[in-house]
């Protein structure tokens, strides 16, 4: 079992920036593929950002203004996220996955979800 806490939502103006944390605890953290996903309301959760070994991806949307970074000695991933946008407002979610290779991008290809933590950019 792997047991993944988010925090560092909250609500910020256009432009701003916010850094989300995500600590996990109960399996080989360095070992393991991470992701953020985003679900904004009425909409499906989508990929934002993925790590694995020393490779990252990032969604489109994102690529230029979000980085993901792991501390391995802490067992944390981070999302620092920069020049906000109205349309990046949703509940973030940190998950975690078997290493297999490459950076998935899919939610179902990911074991353990964190709780969320909600994001809110005003205009």
């Amino acid at each position: 079992q792997v047991q993944l806490v988010e925090s560092g939502g909250g609500l910020v103006q256009a432009g701003g920036s916010l850094r989300l944390s995500c600590a996990a605890s109960g399996r080989a953290f360095s070992s393991s593929a991470m992701a953020w996903f985003r679900q904004a309301p009425g909409k499906e959760r989508e990929f934002v950002a993925g790590s694995r070994w020393i490779s990252t991806y990032y969604a489109d949307s994102v690529k230029g203004r979000f980085t993901i970074s792991r501390d391995n000695a802490k067992n944390t991933v981070y999302l620092q996220m920069n020049s906000l946008k109205p349309e990046d407002t949703a509940v973030y979610y940190c998950a975690a996955g078997v290493d297999s290779g490459y950076v998935k991008t899919k939610p179902d290809e990911y074991d353990f979800w964190g709780q969320g933590t909600e994001v809110t950019v005003s205009s």
